[in-house]
């Protein structure tokens, strides 16, 4: 047999670790962060399990990563759906009603994304995190922001916000009441978006999430780049 071409181990490798980011969502998303192992990984994404430490620094980074996928992606569907617009207002309602989606329809997996945020490393610093934050600071100047490197964080940490207290066990607050306080905040109109009585969401909560994970390349994270 003649050897593999470069593009073709290149390709291999891609798929490789789009396998690997899509096993840890639905893993942490069934049995939770610390109940899933390097190896669940590995044998759910049908990798060898030396692949998995080999393209990322530690589970933590990987789930992170993997995570930031899922809200990018989600968050990229959600603006560029039909009928697509460039009107800011209805872009920034459909911002933070696919953010908002995602903590409804995958409340494990955002519950344990949000306490991965409070370990020592914080945020992955990796180009999946970077594309949500060029998602969301594009949402802000669309919006009309004067000051988007003041605006944006601002809207980064209400969402983080909201979607923390709508996973608070045991007391969590219903997501149309915290929608309610960031569509008033923005001076939206509820109807702009997806509003919680059509029944649909950014998230959508399906089961295959392949469509979030079999496109474009997978980006490695370098622990020496600093998040934006």
């Amino acid at each position: 047999m003649s050897p593999r071409s470069a593009s073709v181990n290149e390709e291999l490798r891609r798929r490789s670790k789009e396998r690997l980011l899509q096993a840890a969502v639905e893993l942490v998303g069934e049995r939770g962060f610390e109940a899933t192992t390097l190896g669940d990984i590995a044998d759910r994404a049908g990798s060898a399990r030396g692949l998995v430490s080999y393209y990322f620094p530690g589970k933590r980074q990987l789930v992170q990563s993997a995570v930031h996928r899922l809200m990018h992606r989600t968050l990229e569907e959600a603006l560029e759906r039909e009928p697509r617009t460039e009107d800011g207002r209805e872009r920034m309602a459909r911002a933070i009603d696919a953010i908002l989606g995602l903590a409804r329809d995958r409340p494990v997996l955002m519950r344990q994304h949000m306490a991965g945020l409070l370990q020592a490393e914080g945020f992955v610093p990796c180009p999946e995190q970077r594309r949500l934050a060029e998602l969301l600071r594009d949402a802000v100047a669309r919006h009309g922001s004067r000051d988007v490197d003041s605006d944006y964080p601002m809207l980064r940490a209400l969402l983080m916000g909201a979607v923390y207290a709508a996973l608070v066990p045991g007391v969590p607050m219903p997501v149309p009441v915290l929608r309610a306080e960031l569509f008033a905040r923005y001076r939206l109109d509820w109807e702009l978006g997806v509003p919680p009585e059509t029944g649909a969401s950014g998230g959508r909560g399906d089961r295959d999430l392949s469509r979030f994970f079999a496109t474009g390349a997978a980006p490695e994270c370098d622990p020496r780049a600093q998040p934006k």
